[in-house]
């Protein structure tokens, strides 16, 4: 059983034994973040840093799953780094919710002349990878027969692609009819492995790089090309510059699916976060700032869950980082951290310590 099918079943035993709802205890694995320094770090800091997370609540980690890492030749998958990864945030209880993003060169477009992440030229390709990943660590997968003294905390949500509603992640210019073939085509190939997968969207910012407002007329031409049949939940990265704007957004999101024929499919906020230096930017909102809308957002998330449908939430993200190629350029995402770059907390760190406590 999904969370989203467990929260909405407790909700609707409690209005019928009558009075208001009690919320349902929420699970460990609503409370996420992204932690690429996790995911980079050798052996011993891995291991620190998910112990870390794990004291502060952290149930899971949304990790990109490089295609082009994994599939190094046709039909050839190397996964031991993947492995080693898997088995550290199983072994700290931690399950992972992996991007299934950026192909080969021998699987991208064949008119692909820049460094650009691109689609896959046949979009079964990417649900050939997916099929991959779930028979690797999926419920079934050969990775915990392989290696039975590690914690079994199998992948069983993916997520597919990332972004399409932006230039720089669908470089011929965002197409929901498009992403809809490129959903449908994936989630095939997962489900040809593990039928009960919960397929998760792209996460969908609303950024200026989108056009503010787009992502909403994005998201109606999605479920305007039949993709409510292809996935099971809604992953949006609504920035905001309080909590109040972001349910805000949110309730736009539930509105959307409610009356666009997807009123059973779930959300999930796979993005959101605040930097307390850096570039100027609404989002910036200095060290003390930043924890107090922390401190805000977490519980009300929490406790808009059912109401929502709401599957969690991931926080972007554990560690400030710096700029990275091509460009080099410094940007205020790059300081949402809960942590400096040398690893010394912000008070962000406690805040969402004692947020997650309260509304766990």
């Amino acid at each position: 059983m999904t969370v989203r099918k467990l929260i909405g079943g407790i909700v609707a035993c409690a209005l019928l034994a009558g009075g208001a709802p009690a919320r349902a205890a929420l699970p460990k694995r609503f409370f996420g973040l992204v932690s690429e320094d996790v995911f980079a770090g050798k052996p011993s800091y891995r291991n620190a840093t998910l112990a870390k997370q794990s004291s502060i609540g952290v149930g899971l980690i949304r990790q990109t799953f490089h295609w082009n890492q994994i599939e190094t030749r046709r039909g050839k998958y190397n996964f031991a780094y993947y492995d080693a990864y898997m088995a550290a945030t199983a072994s700290h209880g931690i399950q992972v919710l992996p991007i299934l993003f950026d192909p080969p060169k021998f699987r991208a477009p064949v008119s692909r002349r820049t460094s650009a992440t691109y689609p896959p030229r046949h979009y079964a390709d990417l649900g050939t990878f997916g099929a991959a990943v779930a028979r690797r660590y999926g419920p079934n997968g050969t990775f915990w027969a392989q290696h039975p003294t590690v914690p079994r905390v199998p992948i069983t949500s993916y997520q597919v692609w990332n972004e399409p509603n932006i230039k720089a992640y669908w470089p011929s210019g965002p197409n929901p009819r498009k992403y809809a073939s490129l959903l449908k085509a994936t989630a095939a190939g997962i489900h040809s492995v593990d039928p009960q997968a919960e397929i998760v969207t792209a996460g969908l910012p609303d950024s200026r790089l989108s056009r503010p407002g787009n992502v909403y007329s994005y998201v109606k031409g999605l479920l305007h090309a039949g993709a409510a049949s292809s996935f099971n939940t809604l992953a949006v990265n609504p920035y905001g510059k309080n909590s109040s704007q972001i349910l805000q957004k949110l309730n736009r999101f539930r509105s959307l699916l409610d009356h666009g024929g997807a009123s059973g499919a779930g959300m999930w906020v796979t993005e959101f976060g605040w930097s307390d230096k850096g570039p100027r930017s609404s989002f910036r909102v200095g060290a003390g700032g930043q924890a107090r809308q922390i401190r805000k957002t977490i519980p009300a998330l929490a406790a808009a869950a059912g109401r929502l449908r709401l599957r969690g939430f991931v926080y972007y993200d554990w560690k400030d980082a710096k700029p990275y190629p091509p460009a080099y350029k410094d940007f205020w995402g790059l300081h949402t951290g809960l942590l400096q770059r040398n690893g010394r907390s912000k008070p962000a760190l406690n805040a969402f310590r004692t947020a997650v406590a309260a509304a766990g």
